[in-house]
């Protein structure tokens, strides 16, 4: 295993820069499109309209990106592609906040605190069980938890891409599950809902038709990430001989005790404004129609900005108590300074968006998923297999379509009847698709975050790339697909409830 992974990283770094690589993608997906196109590849399916929620029958048809309107739209989207490319938003509006408390030193002396509080033995499953809770909050934990994991363990001396990868797998490949409901649950049962009405109007799934195999899954392949980390990654990876040094772990200094202690302050009055904006009935942060605070609420829709100020109101109140800044034009110019160190990411990104839209504009992945969708749909066999296909089935697609509601838009309308008609549960079928649709999030290049992760690492190993981060990842995900399949099929052999009734 360690040779195997050594190869890989030592193969996965030889390739050119990120940017270059997509740049060949685009070319490889433009030839693709004019071929396809040429032999006229189509597929007709029924899919779910996530806004009316009715099931509609479409015929997509691969584009080429060399056709008239291909070349028009190589031409004219560009920037649009870039501004509507969410990922970039997220980043800039996120490090506003955790620049500042970075660069104040709160989240070095919060990685100390946690290491002085947190017991060695379980520290591992701290940082994962942290990384799979974050989801509820967004993509928060791959800008926040990812960097502050692999500071932590470099904190403790041990490996710090070793907390980047236990981190990163909490967030990304144990993705789709969580300890809570979260805002995806709801999108995804609705749909699931629309599916279910082809065959049967009476029944339905619930919000929480899958919470005891989420929480199940979450606790499982949380341990799972854990033993990865400690028995397979750190040991591959060795000890740390990097450039940046282990900081001593002394006591805190009085001026970080009190910038702490300001922190709790700037805590609890953020805390108290957020309850004001949201608590009380007819409140601005609920929805303005039915009131919620979880479906459809600016309190969900807005957790990146709310993210972003609670940690900007926490980094100034440190860096004022502990003496580390001085005024506001001292945490603007952190928050500059953190900018200008994600040059070379934006760029990156901006090469990312030109993929992602040229790649949509083709249709290729939308023909292809629908067309396998209809292959599988007349293969005869058992229960116990048409769920490990389908579970294989859609991480092979996660490479290439990386929505976890996209996905399920062109899935449910096929696979709810058809498991359904063999005497199937629903919600079988969508804890299925959870599985299927995380284990590969850590390895596909679609993955936007994936750039960011060698970022990250790039701080401790100067030469890190692409293929350091998919070798530390890989593990996971292969480990990860084999036990939660096999977890997903006993339970369903032993018709174990999925949620509640």
């Amino acid at each position: 295993m360690d040779q195997f992974l050594a190869t890989i990283e030592r193969v996965g770094n030889k390739v050119p820069h990120p940017a270059v690589i997509f740049f060949i993608l685009i070319g490889i997906v433009i030839l693709l499109s004019v071929v396809l196109a040429f032999f006229g590849w189509s597929a007709t399916y029924e899919a779910i309209d996530p806004a009316t929620h009715s099931v509609v029958t479409r015929t997509t048809t691969v584009r080429s990106l060399l056709s008239a309107d291909g070349i028009r739209f190589l031409f004219t989207s560009i920037v649009p592609n870039f501004q509507n490319f969410g990922a970039v938003g997220v980043i800039i509006v996120a490090m506003v906040g955790v620049g500042v408390a970075e660069e104040s030193g709160l989240i070095a002396t919060l990685v100390r605190k946690v290491v002085e509080l947190a017991p060695r033995s379980v520290f591992t499953f701290i940082i994962v069980m942290l990384g799979v809770v974050s989801s509820i909050a967004a993509d928060a934990g791959y800008l926040v938890l990812v960097p502050l994991g692999a500071a932590a363990f470099h904190s403790l001396g041990r490996h710090p891409l070793a907390g980047l990868a236990a981190a990163f797998s909490g967030v990304a490949a144990v993705f789709l599950v969580n300890l809570f409901v979260t805002p995806t649950d709801g999108l995804l049962a609705e749909m699931t809902n629309d599916a279910i009405r082809l065959v049967d109007p009476s029944r339905e799934v619930t919000l929480v038709g899958n919470l005891y195999f989420m929480i199940a899954s979450s606790i499982l392949m949380g341990l799972a990430c854990t033993i990865i980390t400690d028995k397979i990654i750190e040991p591959h990876l060795g000890p740390y001989e990097g450039e940046v040094p282990v900081e001593a772990q002394a006591a805190l200094t009085p001026s970080q005790s009190r910038g702490l202690r300001w922190t709790g302050w700037g805590l609890l009055g953020y805390v108290v404004v957020v309850g004001l904006l949201l608590v009380p009935p007819g409140a601005p942060l609920r929805h303005p129609e039915t009131g919620e605070i979880l479906s459809g609420s600016p309190f969900m829709s807005g957790l990146i900005v709310q993210i972003s100020a609670l940690f900007f109101t926490l980094g100034f109140c440190y860096g004022k108590g502990s003496g580390t800044i001085k005024d506001l034009t001292a945490a603007i110019n952190m928050v500059v300074k953190t900018f200008a160190g994600m040059a070379g990411l934006i760029f990156l990104l901006l090469v990312i968006a030109q993929f992602v839209a040229f790649f949509s504009f083709t249709n290729i992945a939308t023909v292809l998923a629908a067309n396998l969708a209809d292959f599988l749909e007349t293969v005869p066999l058992g229960m116990t297999s048409y769920i490990i296909i389908f579970v294989l089935v859609i991480m092979l697609l996660d490479l290439l379509i990386t929505g976890a509601v996209a996905k399920w838009a062109i899935f449910a309308p096929v696979f709810i009847p058809l498991f359904m008609r063999l005497g199937g549960d629903p919600n079988m079928v969508l804890a299925a698709y959870r599985v299927g649709d995380s284990p590969a999030n850590v390895i596909t290049p679609l993955n936007v975050y994936l750039g960011v992760m060698v970022g990250f690492a790039a701080k401790y190993q100067k030469d890190a790339g692409i293929g350091t981060v998919v070798s530390l990842m890989l593990p996971y995900t292969v480990i990860l697909t084999v036990l939660w399949t096999a977890l997903l099929v006993v339970w369903a052999l032993l018709g174990l409830p999925l949620g509640p009734a």
